[in-house]
């Protein structure tokens, strides 16, 4: 197998083109089909951000309880994701992501209907096991319709898309908090439970000429990963990515964690946070043409370096903000940071991977935001109480800040060879 190093441009590895040289249109119906699901299943998927209030105001939990409940789904998402990613591969694409997402209608439900702390912990547990089922085979449809140059494009939409859902979402949960906290649960189980519909129904009859659809094995390019011995835990270059990762997640899961624990800690409802993150998507599908401005158009680790900083400066400024319009202005600022990051590192990693080893690559990647799950509730809360939103945000600031001094090394990183091929442990 050649060792192959990450070309510092959108198309990765080995190509000088262009995502623009790629549109949306041009994608196959199969990523068109999985984009509409993950859709569906977004405009309901508000649960996270709400789970520590649902903890706190329905089972009596202090803040840092809560926090730590939440650590404990976040421990529960590592093996949930590897397990996905092994599931994949031998159930197949679709019968995995169905499983999750039964999963966590079923634990978002029995969460809902718990008249006891007891049975909510449980349903906690059983949702961070079933969170990440889906995510693996999504990611890897992903990956197997597409080459390098259309790859970043199929990021970019599903991210887009799932913002754009996320503005109902948000709309939703403004609504639906006010009527019950525990109706959440439900309309987000709901939504689980529509999208496998949709999978099934729309996403697998395209899915005839992949065979990694139905059965194992992948394509072509699985029996390749057989012949590829090089455990991806030995590639220098994805664990600076996953490390890159594992920070980035770690923000964006204490920002969502916390937001809503930030309103109300300024005497705001909790509803608040609903049209926050109602606004944070508008952002992100509004602000789609700014990606063709000229700074974006050249290393996507440059593109990154910008984000990080612009997202810094959206924390911080939630951490100052004490009414709605200055959450709502921070909100806008730090969303912009997050649409220009979006799909990057996917599509680098993706680019990083070996023939046939690409599943490997993007579900090690992918345990960052496992990581990110358990510390940030834990880290989040407990900022939170012991110096209120400017200590919490202030840190979550410098820690962007950081991330975007530290593009250009990890652009070096990412361009050195892998090294010859090692055994997988």
């Amino acid at each position: 197998m050649t060792d192959k190093t990450y070309d510092d441009s959108y198309g990765g590895v080995g190509s000088t083109t262009s995502t623009r040289a790629a549109r949306p249109s041009d994608l196959p119906p199969a990523v068109w089909a999985l984009v509409v699901a993950r859709a569906v299943n977004r405009v309901g998927a508000f649960t996270l951000p709400f789970l520590a209030v649902v903890l706190g105001q329905e089972f009596g939990l202090s803040v840092t309880a809560a926090g730590s409940l939440l650590a404990l789904f976040g421990v529960a998402t590592i093996p949930s994701r590897l397990a996905g990613g092994v599931l994949a591969d031998r159930l197949g694409r679709v019968p995995t992501i169905c499983l999750g997402l039964v999963g966590c209608a079923a634990a978002q439900l029995l969460i809902a209907a718990s008249p006891t702390l007891a049975g909510a912990v449980v349903g906690v547990v059983l949702l961070g096991l079933a969170f990440e089922l889906y995510e693996p085979p999504s990611q890897a449809l992903v990956a197997d319709l597409t080459d390098d140059a259309s790859r970043p494009a199929a990021f970019g939409l599903l991210a887009a898309a799932l913002a754009g859902a996320g503005a109902a979402a948000g709309l939703l949960a403004a609504w639906l908090a006010g009527v019950g906290l525990r109706w959440l649960l439900v309309a987000d189980a709901a939504s689980c439970l529509v999208c496998a519909v949709v999978v099934v129904t729309v996403v697998r009859p395209h899915l005839t000429t992949l065979a990694s659809a139905e059965v194992v094995p992948l394509t072509s390019e699985a029996a390749a990963a057989t012949a590829d011995d090089r455990s991806p835990w030995r590639d220098r270059r994805l664990l600076a990515m996953l490390a890159a990762g594992t920070l980035f997640a770690l923000l964006y899961m204490a920002l969502v964690t916390t937001l809503p624990l930030t309103v109300v800690a300024r005497g705001l409802p909790v509803g608040d946070a609903g049209l926050l993150l109602t606004v944070s998507a508008v952002t992100v599908v509004a602000g789609q043409p700014l990606l063709r401005w000229g700074p974006f158009s050249t290393s996507p680790f440059s593109t990154m370096a910008i984000g990080y900083a612009v997202l810094a400066a959206g924390l911080a400024a939630t951490g100052l903000a004490t009414g709605l319009p200055g959450f709502t202005a921070a909100t806008v600022l730090w969303s912009v940071g997050d649409l220009v990051l979006l799909g990057h590192a996917w599509s680098i990693v993706s680019g990083l991977a070996p023939e046939g080893a690409r599943g490997r690559y993007l579900a090690a990647y992918g345990l960052s935001w496992g990581f990110a799950t358990v510390l940030a509730p834990l880290l989040g809360t407990r900022l939170l109480v012991a110096g209120g939103p400017p200590l919490l945000w202030g840190l979550l600031a410098l820690v962007a800040l950081g991330l975007a001094a530290a593009q250009p090394l990890l652009s070096r990183v990412c361009r050195t060879p892998p090294g010859p091929s090692s055994p997988r442990p």
